[in-house]
């Protein structure tokens, strides 16, 4: 991780007089629950009183904090043990501090809930904070851990969310909630396709309108843009309603650019045709030329995937002050340290002189990860010398978003003449994440490549990975596990497919395919060098096909697989590993004048530690509900270059209708000593592919392309 772990307790921990703990929480919240997660550990092995905790949260500053970018389902897979550290050292300070204020041996105090004691004396936090804190951090080995039965909160999932309150009486401060004296609200006008410019428009009719006070052209950007703004034309205005009048009256005409000849029907046919070729290979094992050569049968599908956006509930926001030597910003950001960065570099400013101060999200999903929304307020309010709030509406969202990508899965299995899967290849083909940073060279990157392609854990010993072309035309961003996605949906509805051609049941044919349980070492079976294993060493993580085929199980089971249903009924079957977790899933469709509706999901995860069982609970039931939005709704179409969809009108999400009544998740029990690991992604992956599978089940009907649609 850039800039890495901070363990130091001064940095993280505060005690007042009062005795009040004030923790920070570096990591943003998004719905996740790390602003309640990571201070919890801290308190539990500090052995504070939950009650008696004041959260801070973190402005954007990683050389203090360190990492500080909330993604890739790493902020308790990579802080739970500098969490403890951080408690721990500040517990054994205090209990320094009372044994010489006492004048007895350390090893005789005893810290617990709030309160330092030795034979009958006690001491609050407060009453010897000062002089904790001015002593020396004690090193690793010094601390004495709790063991796991000492936890007070760790495990237990009886901490509610720190923000609940809040949240539920309206309180709780999201980007748009922040307010300065003498702020405007300024609307941009952004190219329809990326690289464009505008080549006209009427200031003047956009002056006309009431409360606007100025029009305002932004830089603009094409690919590779990294984080910047698209450019455009900005109304600021007193209010939101005479910006968005203002913006509709500039009757901007635009310049396409390179991008416009970008069409979703065309270029999806590309895709195809891309995968159906030999690609760059990224992992070989054995002989699978030989292998398809001497087949008894292959059996071949293709599966597709149109863009996503990310479309969280709070769109875009963030409120800018520039004063001239300095810059504040308010904003609801997954990394603030990079908005940061590239807000000084906007403004010319050094980054000393910047500071980034971060609201709560209302939804992420990789979105405010980028901060093209934040260097626009940090311009315009350069620009117009006022504190300014660029209001993006859900329109401007879905327009002008960093898109999962579109791709195209080809899969072919070699057959012997038993029926054993003995060859497998896979083609991927997308536009890659790495075409916003860098000159386009068609072909994913290692990450991408990592997430469910080279790592795919199947025992068959002939196997070829490969990458097929495809130019990006739009912001390919990450999303809610990110390449996970279509990996996912093509190997799950592939599996299911194998399964009715030979007449067996999808868990045999899973169970079959990833063969008895054993740990899977990726320099051992091929992997590339470059392999990314979610940014865990390989060697300290490596694949356990024992944990998949427990979920597995797990869910089947639960679910009841196997077992009569009525007619136009389905239970449907998907594992995947992501984020270095293992989920499965199990969902019944119901399916009623050509309607699906998924009245039942279990959800099984193994993800080490459950150090917050009810935070992982809640993340899964959100997965579930993404996941159907990926399966039926999230698709993003190009014509001209241009987005067609809208807002929730034809870009849709799952409802409340639709949704399932019931969701069980199912958390796989560890120990302490079992590393904790993702969990905010690794739930949305199995969803989809488990759904098609239902379908097939319940009517005979196979879907290959995502999203699915809710009418078959």
């Amino acid at each position: 991780m850039p800039n890495g772990l901070i363990e130091d307790p001064m940095v993280f921990v505060s005690i007042d007089a009062d005795g009040t703990v004030n923790l920070v929480a570096h990591r943003s919240e998004m719905g996740t629950g790390s602003r309640t997660t990571l201070p919890m550990i801290m308190a539990d092995e500090m052995e504070a009183d939950w009650d008696r905790v004041n959260i801070i949260q973190a402005e954007g500053d990683e050389p203090k904090y360190g990492n500080q970018n909330t993604n890739g389902s790493r902020s308790l897979r990579h802080h739970i043990q500098a969490a403890r550290k951080i408690g721990g050292s500040v517990r054994t300070m205090l209990a320094q501090a009372a044994a010489e204020e006492w004048g007895v041996p350390v090893s005789e105090v005893v810290v617990s809930n709030h309160t330092i004691s030795h034979a009958g004396k006690s001491l609050g936090f407060g009453d010897l904070a000062e002089k904790a804190m001015a002593l020396p951090v004690p090193a690793h080995e010094d601390i004495d851990y709790k063991s796991e039965d000492e936890f007070r909160y760790m495990g237990k999932g009886q901490v509610q969310i720190t923000d609940l309150r809040d949240i539920t009486t309206g309180e709780a401060v999201y980007g748009a909630d922040v307010t300065l004296p003498g702020m405007k609200v300024a609307m941009v006008a952004r190219p329809p396709v990326v690289g464009g410019k505008a080549t006209s428009f009427d200031a003047d009719a956009a002056m006309a309108v009431p409360g606007v006070v100025g029009v305002h052209e932004l830089p603009y950007s094409s690919l590779p843009g990294g984080f910047a703004p698209l450019g455009g034309v900005a109304v600021v205005a007193d209010n939101t309603y005479a910006a968005i009048l203002g913006r509709e009256a500039l009757n901007v005409t635009w310049e396409g650019g390179d991008h416009a000849v970008y069409n979703t029907e065309t270029f999806m046919a590309d895709m195809v045709a891309e995968a159906e070729k030999p690609g760059v290979v990224l992992r070989e094992q054995g002989d699978p030329d030989g292998a398809f050569a001497n087949a008894a049968k292959v059996f071949t599908r293709t599966y597709t995937q149109d863009h996503m956006a990310h479309i969280p509930m709070e769109p875009p926001v963030a409120l800018a002050n520039f004063t001239g030597d300095a810059l504040e910003i308010w904003a609801p950001v997954q990394s603030p340290y990079q908005a940061r960065q590239d807000a000084a570099k906007a403004v010319g400013l050094d980054e000393a002189n910047v500071r980034v101060n971060v609201t709560l999200l209302g939804d992420g999903f990789g979105r405010k990860s980028k901060g093209d929304f934040v260097t626009e307020a940090a311009l315009l309010s350069q620009m117009v010398k006022a504190p300014v709030r660029v209001q993006w509406t859900r329109e401007d969202d879905v327009h002008h978003s960093y898109y999962h990508t579109a791709s195209a899965e080809r899969i072919e299995a070699a057959l012997d003449d038993t029926g054993k899967v003995v060859g497998w290849r896979h083609n991927s083909t997308a536009p890659s994440i790495l075409a916003i940073f860098a000159p386009d060279s068609g072909h994913q990157f290692p990450i991408e490549n990592g997430m469910g392609h080279v790592d795919m854990p199947f025992d068959i010993p002939n196997v070829r990975m490969d990458n097929g072309k495809a130019m990006a035309h739009t912001r390919v961003g990450w999303f809610r596990a990110v390449s996970n996605v279509p990996r996912a949906w093509a190997i799950g509805s592939f599996v299911g497919e194998l399964a009715a051609e030979q007449g067996k049941d999808q868990r045999t044919t899973w169970l079959d395919l990833i063969g008895s349980p054993r740990t899977v070492d990726p320099v051992a079976e091929g992997y590339p060098e470059t392999f990314w294993n979610y940014g865990e060493p390989a060697e300290g993580f490596k694949i356990q096909t024992g944990k998949l085929i427990n979920v597995l199980n797990i869910a089947a089971d639960a679910a009841g697989y196997g077992k009569e249903l009525p007619e136009g009924e389905g239970i449907g079957l998907a594992v995947h590993r992501s984020f270095v977790s293992y989920v499965a899933v199990a969902a019944r469709v119901k399916i009623i004048d050509g309607k699906v509706t998924v009245p039942e999901m279990h959800m099984a995860i193994d993800c080490g530690y459950a150090a917050n069982p009810e935070r992982i609970k809640s993340q899964m039931e959100g997965a579930s509900v993404m996941g159907m939005t990926v399966a039926q709704h999230s698709g993003i179409t190009f014509k001209d270059g241009a987005v067609q969809q809208s807002n929730f009108y034809d870009y849709d999400v799952a409802r409340s209708t639709n949704y399932p009544n019931n969701v069980q998740v199912h958390i796989v029990p560890h120990g302490f000593a079992e590393h904790s690991t993702g969990v905010g992604e690794p739930g949305v992956p199995p969803v989809s592919p488990a759904i098609a599978n239902a379908i097939f089940e319940a009517q005979g009907k196979r879907l290959r392309h995502l999203p699915m649609g809710e009418t078959i």
